[in-house]
Formats: structure tokens, sequence, C-alpha cells
């Protein structure tokens, strides 16, 4: 557990400061390494979190050098933090990088880019997850199943209307993922639950979802519904703020030879919560592939040119954001 917070000693007072934000955590299990070594053949580099995303933050670091020992002067601060637990959801670190997301006048998220071209992501979906619980009635199957009331009946029937909610056009996903209950085959149920991810694109939507979930109502006699849990990260919505930071990058991408493009993405980040606040760019990261995987990777060619646009992106004007002190 635990995040490292770092600034610059020597700042001005009352300078604006711009955030700086990645993870050091993976989701692979300690011992990994030993089976799938960190390993470079033709310019690709292969390794467990090399993607996802220890190439970030090498970035981080060699653009804030190159700052320091080009005798750059930043028109912000920049503060960095470093978490432990964004791929559990940020769970400690979040109130930190919210606090930090209210007063930066912007913030560059070190995720990796999407696909070929390394996109950037100037908008996530929001993300929530619910539990889902049904109270029945325990009475023997064969004997007095009239005296019960199946949880797992009832719950069969939660699960077509949460299925429903799943909306292509608005591009709402809902899935239940896991379900259990019961007592064994003789007994009807007397308990059965059902978690549930949600993925939307905006507050709105993510609302909507919300009130039909919580306002699930039993429709066979007997049972009970309890609902638990909600956003877990919220939308990372396109702001004009954002495509503002986003032009800046594309434009400096291009004199550095690179042509640079912008996605929307399905998983969530700590961009979620600093783009509630403040212009976000995410997705600053390396250019590969195989996040999640064993056939992660990265692209290394990528890796000085995607370190020399965020030092310059450090050096950009800042036209909107917070005023508060790094």
């Amino acid at each position: 557990g635990g995040y490292l917070y770092a600034r610059p000693n020597d700042r001005r007072r009352h300078m604006p400061m711009q955030l700086l934000v990645g993870h050091v955590d993976t989701v692979w299990p300690l011992g990994t390494l030993a089976a799938r070594p960190w390993l470079v053949e033709d310019g690709v580099a292969h390794g467990p979190g090399v993607f996802d995303m220890k190439a970030g933050i090498v970035q981080m670091l060699f653009a804030l050098r190159a700052v320091e020992e080009l005798g750059l002067d930043p028109p912000a601060a920049p503060v960095v933090l470093f978490n432990t637990d964004e791929e559990i959801g940020s769970r400690e670190s979040t109130t930190a990088i919210d606090r930090l997301s209210r007063i930066a006048a912007r913030a560059f998220i070190l995720e990796p880019g999407l696909g070929s071209t390394g996109a950037l992501k100037t908008a996530r979906k929001g993300l929530a997850k619910y539990t889902v619980t049904v109270h029945g009635r325990a009475a023997h199957a064969g004997l007095d199943p009239e005296d019960g009331a199946s949880a797992i009946l009832e719950l069969s029937s939660v699960i077509q209307r949460l299925f429903d909610l799943n909306d292509r056009q608005r591009d709402i996903t809902v899935n239940v993922g896991t379900i259990e209950g019961g007592i064994q085959a003789n007994v009807v149920a007397p308990h059965s639950n059902a978690v549930v991810d949600v993925r939307v694109l905006n507050r709105e939507d993510a609302a909507q979802v919300d009130a039909a979930i919580r306002g699930l109502e039993p429709t066979t006699p007997g049972p009970s519904i309890d609902v638990t849990g909600g956003c877990g990260r919220p939308p990372m919505e396109r702001t004009g703020r954002t495509e503002a930071l986003f032009e800046q990058a594309r434009r400096i991408a291009a004199q550095l030879g690179m042509e640079l493009h912008e996605v929307t993405a399905g998983g969530g980040s700590d961009g979620n919560t600093t783009s509630q606040h403040t212009a976000t760019l995410d997705g600053l990261g390396i250019v590969g592939d195989g996040a999640h995987s064993p056939s992660e990777r990265i692209d290394l060619r990528s890796l000085v040119p995607r370190t020399a646009l965020l030092a310059a992106l450090l050096m950009e004007p800042i036209t909107e954001g917070g005023e508060g002190e790094a």
C-alpha cells in the first residue's frame, strides 16, 4: 500500500501546479518475473507490467530530468503522484488524487497509449460495481416446496432485467459476472446474489442505470432484494478544456514527427478522477500491446519521442485550470 507524492523543493509562491500520475502496481502476482523475465528482442521489450505501466513511469522520470537538466522553467510546478493500488480501483490513493486535481491546472496520466498508434484517451467510461442479493425462504424441495420462496428463481428474473439495461446505442454495458446461492439441491434456496459490472459514458446514464438497479423489485412472491455498491470511477467525459489540451499535444507531436489520435476507452484509470476537476490527458505512456496478458510488450522505438512529447507538454502555457499551489 501507500503512494509517493513529490513536488519541487524550489518553487515560487502561488505558482500553479500540473499533476503527473502513474501507478507502480501490476496485475501479476509475486514470482511472475522469475517465470517470465524481462526480455528485449528486435526493439521490443517484454515483461510483466512493462506496458501497464512501468514504461510510463520511466517516461515521467526522464521527462522531468530533461526539464531540469536543460534549465527550463515550466509555467506550472510539476507535481508527481505514484500509487500502488490503481489495478484494484485506487481505493487508498483516490482521496489524494482528487485533492491534488482540484488545484491542478492540468493532469497528465502516463497509462499506455491505445492501439498501434498510441492514441491518447480524452474520454473513459465510468465504472460501477453492484452486489444484488436476493433473500428467499428455505423449505424441503420434495416434502413442502410451497412453503419456500426460491431466491434462485427470483435471481434468474433479476439477471434478465439487468442484462436488459444494456444499450448499444448509448454504449451502456451491464454485465452479471458472478452468481452464487442456495444450500443444496433438495432445499429451496433461501439466498442468492449476483455481482454486476456497469460501464457508462456520462453521468446522466450512470444515474439512470443506478436508479434502475437500486429500484429492482421482486417478481415472484416471497423474496426480497437488497442492492449494495455503486460508482467506483466516474466517467471521464470529453470536455472543452481536455480537447484544448489534446490540441496542444497534437501540435507538439507533429513537430516531433508523430501523428497523434484521440479515443474513448472502455476501461477506467486515475484519469477518471482527475478529469472531474481539471483538463486531463490520459494514455501519454508507451506504445505497445498485451496489457494484463502474458504477451505484454512495448515498442522501444516509441520511448524517446513519447518522453519528449511529455517534456514539451510540461512547458506549454497554462490556458485553463486550477490556481492552487504545489
